[in-house]
């Protein structure tokens, strides 16, 4: 099997029913460009300038409160809005909805110099018990069928405010990727009466080769699939559909592997590793959904340096993902810099 991954090959992604062509021979092409590194950040712990730091003043006038843990409120530019009147147009070709929600933000913590990877485990529990309360709140309410918790981290990935924070798009329909991934769970769990990411950790403790931690409640791999080169799975260990089912200490137990990964992250090229993570949790339709299983995924894109990053061009933006440095390649880089 080593062999036949040392040459150009196609693995299928069973969440969405899609390739990605693996190409490892040409990560031994000569490299031309520099192998930089960042200028350690260093923020204050209070600015007076940021709108998200306690105290201060947000767009419109709206003053922060002197928060001392998480703190939520309503996006001041939210993509989505919950009054929007019901129109539709069908004229057979083109086809246009209108899309109820709601978009929040959530500071995980009043310094403005944190992110996950430097705060400890207490505070990061915080910030789940959060996530559990807003997943719990919104999926109530009659018009939101879909609860996206997302954060990108980093000027590369748009973040256009470094306070550590994240966000929560709330919606009325299912979003493209979630309907794939149903699908491909509820097919999986009508043929073998189990969860697809059960049986894929099970598979993945097995083999060891794309297993970067586990913690007995979460574990991370590199998935066999990966698009980006360190795209990480963080699964639950409970076969659990949502944030909301999990219990103190397997919150606890998801904060400690928030913590270890965008820890791990970090030192892969001694830099504040931008991404973009987003869990996914089942529809919230009012359906118990044993299908679905409860996982993050980590979308970062850096490739060789602090700088150097994958770009989605030409063939990827034509024909498929496409990617040089094996998945396997890459765990076993991400698992030496957690284990330091």
């Amino acid at each position: 099997m080593a062999k036949f991954f040392d040459k150009p090959h196609r693995r299928l992604n069973p969440l969405t029913g899609e390739w990605v062509l693996v190409s490892p021979h040409r990560a031994k092409r000569p490299w031309q460009g520099q192998q930089e590194s960042l200028p350690a950040e260093s923020r204050p712990a209070y600015d007076p300038t940021c709108y998200l730091c306690p105290g201060n003043e947000r767009v419109g006038g709206v003053r922060n409160p002197d928060y001392t843990g998480t703190y939520v409120f309503t996006n001041d530019f939210p993509s989505l809005l919950p009054d929007t009147a019901e129109e539709e147009l069908d004229d057979g070709l083109l086809q246009a909805r209108s899309e109820r929600g709601t978009s929040r933000v959530i500071c995980f913590s009043p310094r403005h110099d944190l992110t996950l990877s430097a705060m400890n485990v207490e505070e990061i529990t915080g910030v789940v018990d959060t996530w559990t309360e807003q997943f719990t709140e919104l999926s109530q309410h009659p018009d939101i069928q879909h609860v996206q918790i997302f954060e990108n981290r980093g000027e590369m990935m748009g973040c256009s405010n470094p306070h550590p924070h994240c966000q929560i798009w709330a919606q009325s329909a299912l979003p493209n990727e979630t309907v794939k991934e149903l699908d491909s769970q509820a097919a999986y769990f009508r043929r073998h009466g189990r969860t697809l990411l059960a049986d894929y950790l099970a598979r993945e403790r097995q083999i060891g080769t794309r297993l970067v931690f586990d913690n007995g409640a979460f574990a991370a791999v590199i998935p066999f699939w990966a698009v980006w080169p360190f795209e990480t799975l963080l699964i639950s260990e409970p076969a659990v559909s949502g944030l909301d089912q999990l219990d103190q200490a397997e919150r606890r137990a998801l904060a400690e592997a928030l913590q270890r990964l965008t820890a791990g992250y970090d030192r892969l090229f001694n830099v504040s590793f931008p991404y973009s993570m987003g869990f996914h949790q089942r529809p919230t339709d009012g359906q118990p959904h044993p299908e679905w299983h409860l996982h993050a995924h980590f979308h970062p894109p850096l490739l060789r340096s602090a700088t150097v990053k994958k770009f989605m061009v030409g063939y990827e933006f034509l024909a498929m993902p496409q990617r040089d440095l094996t998945a396997e390649t890459a765990a076993a880089r991400l698992r030496d810099c957690i284990a330091a």
